[in-house]
C-alpha cells in the first residue's frame, strides 16, 4: 500500500471537498460504533488469539465498550465545541465600537493515528472520536504485536470508510518507520518512551505537531488514613487488568514503613478473591509476546539476586515453570533498591515493588527525584495530605482513592508531562488537540479617532494613546 500516495488523496479530498459538516462528523462516528458492535465477537477472538490468552469480558469493557463511550461523547457534543469561541478585543474601546474576536476550531486535515497494543481497539478508536469530531481525516498504523487484530481492523475500516477518510496500514517496524516521516498535519503516537523519541524526531522533519501518549513509572502513596483493604483491592485490580500491561498501571507502591505487612496481607487477600486460580485462568491475561515475558521475569530475577524479598501471589500448587501461555502471577518485590532494574524501567506487567517510608515528605522526594509519571495515585482521607501531595508533585494525572480511573473521564483531558507524554485528548480536550484553533478579528468599519492615532504622522493623539498604554 502505497502510504504517500493515499495521504495525497486524504489531503486532497479534504481541500476538494471543504470542511466537513456537524452531520458528517456524526456519521463518521456512528459507523465507528456500529463497526465495534457488529464486530464484538470477531474482536474478543482477535485480542485472545494476539495474547494467547485474555478473556472476552476484559477485551469488552476496555477495548469495545471503552471506545463506544468516547465515540457517544463526541458525537453529542460536537455541535457545541464547534461553535466558535467569543473573546475580548483589545483594546476593549474597538468592542464597543463594533470590532469583534474570537477563536474558530478549524479541522487539521489528516492525522497520524500510531496505536500500540496492549489495547489494540480502544486505543486506536478512542483518538478517533476527537479527530472526527474536529472534521478531520485519518490514517492508522496499529501494532505488528498484535497482528489478528490489527488485520480486523483493516478489514472493518476499508468496509466503512473510503481511503479517503480512514485508512489503515499494517506492517513492521520498518513500516511504522516510514509512516511517522510522513507529512501529516498532526500525529498521535501511543507507546513507549523510547520509541517516542524517534516518532517525534521523524515528525520533526516536517514539522508535524504531535501527541505523545505515553507512560512511566506511576507511583501509589498510601498515606497513613488509608483503608489498607480497600486500598489494597484497588491496587491489585490496576495491576492484574490486562496483567499490568497499560500505560497507567501503579508502578510501585510507596507505603508506610509499619503498613507494608499490612498491604501484603491485604493484596495476597484480593488477588486470592480475584483469582482462586491463575494458571488455566481464562480471566487472567497472558503476556503479549516471549521477549516481554522474559524482560518481566528478568526483573524479578534482578531483583531476587540483589537482596529484595519477592511474594508471589499465586495459588498452592500451581506451577509456572512450563505453561501453555506467557502468564506471570502477581508478584510483590518488597523494599527495592533503586540500583534494580524494576525501579529504572516502566515494569508493563503484573509486578508491583512495594517501598517504605517514614514521612510523607519522604515519598514525595522519591516521586519528585525520578522523571514525572503519566498517573499518579493518593490513598487516603487526610485531607491535608492529599493537597500536600496533589501540590507538591506533577504528574499528567492524579486518582485519589484508586488507580487508572481519571483516564475514564471524558470530561478530564488525558496526557503526560515530559517523558510520560505532551498533548492530551478525550472529551472537548481532544476536539481541541486535533483542531487548529484560528484566531479571526474584524476591525470596525469607520476609521475612528483611535486608529488614526496609531499611523504617521504621529502627534498628540499616539501620546495621549501610549500614556495610558504605560501607566501602572
Amino acid at each position: 500500500m502505497d502510504m504517500q500516495a493515499i495521504l495525497e488523496g486524504q489531503k486532497a479530498a479534504h481541500l476538494r471537498d471543504g470542511e466537513a459538516s456537524a452531520e458528517l462528523r456524526i456519521e463518521r462516528i456512528d459507523r465507528c460504533i456500529r463497526l465495534l458492535r457488529e464486530n464484538r465477537a470477531a474482536i474478543e477472538d482477535a485480542v485472545n488469539a494476539d495474547f494467547g490468552s485474555r478473556s472476552r469480558e476484559a477485551t469488552a469493557v476496555t477495548d469495545i465498550a471503552g471506545s463506544i463511550g468516547p465515540l457517544k461523547h463526541a458525537r453529542d457534543h460536537l455541535r457545541a465545541w464547534m461553535r466558535p469561541e467569543k473573546r475580548k478585543t483589545t483594546p476593549a474601546i474597538l468592542g464597543l465600537f463594533g470590532a469583534k474576536a474570537e477563536v474558530r476550531y478549524q479541522p487539521k486535515g489528516v492525522v497520524g493515528v500510531i496505536s500500540p497494543w496492549n489495547f489494540p481497539v480502544n486505543l486506536t478508536f478512542a483518538p478517533l472520536a476527537g479527530i472526527l469530531a474536529a472534521g478531520n481525516r485519518a490514517m492508522i498504523k496499529p501494532s505488528e504485536y498484535t497482528p489478528a487484530t490489527s488485520e480486523l481492523m483493516k478489514t472493518m475500516f476499508g468496509g466503512a470508510f473510503s481511503d479517503e477518510e480512514i485508512a489503515v496500514i499494517t506492517g513492521g517496524p520498518e513500516v511504522g518507520e516510514a509512516f511517522s516521516r510522513l507529512a501529516f498535519d498532526h500525529l498521535i503516537f501511543t507507546g513507549a518512551t523510547s520509541v517516542a523519541r524517534h516518532v517525534m524526531r521523524a515528525a520533526a522533519e516536517n514539522l508535524v505537531p504531535v501527541t505523545l501518549e505515553l507512560g512511566g513509572k506511576s507511583p501509589v502513596i498510601l498515606g497513613r488514613s488509608a483503608d489498607l483493604q480497600t486500598a489494597a483491592a484497588r491496587v491489585m485490580n490496576g495491576k492484574t487488568l490486562n496483567a499490568g500491561q497499560i500505560c497507567l498501571a501503579p508502578d510501585y507502591v510507596l507505603a508506610p514503613h509499619d503498613r507494608v505487612d499490612g498491604f501484603v496481607d491485604a493484596a495476597r487477600a484480593s488477588v486470592a478473591q480475584m483469582f482462586p486460580t491463575i494458571k488455566d485462568n481464562p480471566d487472567y491475561t497472558s503476556v503479549i509476546a516471549q521477549r516481554h515475558y522474559e524482560r518481566i521475569t528478568g526483573y524479578i530475577d534482578d531483583a531476587r539476586a540483589k537482596g529484595a524479598r519477592i511474594v508471589e501471589l499465586k495459588p498452592e500448587g500451581e506451577d509456572f515453570s512450563q505453561q501453555e501461555h506467557r502468564k506471570i502471577p502477581p508478584t510483590l518485590i518488597l523494599e527495592p533498591t533503586d540500583d534494580m532494574k524494576v525501579m529504572q524501567e516502566e515494569i508493563f506487567g503484573p509486578v508491583l515493588p512495594v517501598k517504605s517510608y517514614r514521612t510523607v515528605d519522604e515519598a514525595i522526594a522519591y516521586v519528585n527525584g525520578h522523571d514525572r509519571p503519566l498517573g499518579l495515585y493518593y490513598f487516603g482521607d487526610d485531607a491535608a495530605e492529599r493537597e500536600t501531595v496533589l501540590t507538591s508533585t506533577t504528574a499528567g494525572g492524579v486518582t485519589v482513592n484508586d488507580v487508572i480511573m481519571h483516564v475514564a473521564q471524558e470530561e478530564l483531558p488525558f496526557g503526560g508531562v515530559g517523558p510520560s507524554g505532551m498533548g492530551s485528548y478525550h472529551g472537548a480536550d481532544g476536539f481541541r488537540e486535533f483542531s487548529h484553533r484560528k484566531a479571526v478579528f474584524s476591525q470596525i468599519k469607520k476609521d475612528i479617532g483611535p486608529l488614526k492615532a496609531l499611523r504617521p504622522p504621529y502627534g498628540p493623539g499616539i501620546r495621549k494613546f501610549l500614556a495610558a498604554q504605560l501607566k501602572g
